[in-house]
């Protein structure tokens, strides 16, 4: 707790980790509801968009979510400082 008061450890690494759970859910979510309404519609354009939302999505966000750690990390080396 001393550590995250005197601001000595990071609070964004663990909002990252939750940031990418819900990025990925929404991802999920969104690629089935373009496939579930794209069926009803009967257009398979709207599947593919679907399909690639729920398969590419999940992926895009965890690269943002690993660059982003990559910069705390390198901050964390060039400051010396270890995790608490």
């Amino acid at each position: 707790m001393h550590g995250f008061l005197s601001f000595r450890k990071f609070f964004t690494p663990e909002l990252i980790h939750v940031l990418f759970w819900i990025g990925l859910g929404v991802c999920v979510l969104r690629g089935v509801t373009l496939m579930a309404t794209a069926a009803v519609y009967h257009q398979a354009l709207g599947i593919v968009e679907g399909l690639i939302v729920l398969f590419v999505g999940p992926v895009v966000v965890r690269v943002v979510c690993e660059i982003l750690m990559a910069v705390f990390q390198m901050h964390e080396s060039i400051t010396g400082r270890d995790r608490l």
